[in-house]
């Protein structure tokens, strides 16, 4: 059986467009990744779901939302569901929003034992 370069080129478009939104699920340009911020605080929500966690830690009176990565990797790193809860106090390394809103990506977190996890 030969295949003929139109049925080639057909599956390798049909294999390109099937792929293209894998590759556009997510875009990092909200945040600033040449600036890294840190700042001490208290564990107001940690939400571990995919496709990425988040950890809301307010610092003096300010809630910065903090976007994670997924489950599966922040396990690879040592994060477990109950990793965190409300009232740790945590200190935060994260690439802020390009807005300058509270938030950005969360870098590492030093948990009150002082153990550092990555979150990506």
């Amino acid at each position: 059986m030969r295949t003929s370069g139109k049925t080639l080129l057909a599956l390798a478009l049909g294999m390109i467009a099937l792929a293209t939104p894998a590759v556009a699920h997510h875009s990092f340009a909200m945040f600033d990744q040449t600036k890294i911020q840190q700042a001490t605080g208290s564990v107001s929500m940690f939400r571990w779901t995919n496709p990425h966690s988040f950890v809301v830690v307010e610092v003096k009176g300010t809630k910065y939302v903090l976007e994670c990565n997924s489950t599966n990797m922040m396990s690879r790193s040592g994060w477990k569901v109950n990793t965190l809860k409300a009232g740790d106090k945590v200190n935060i390394a994260f690439y802020p929003l390009r807005t300058g809103q509270p938030g950005g990506m969360l870098k590492t977190i030093t948990l009150p034992s002082g153990q550092t996890l990555k979150a990506w």
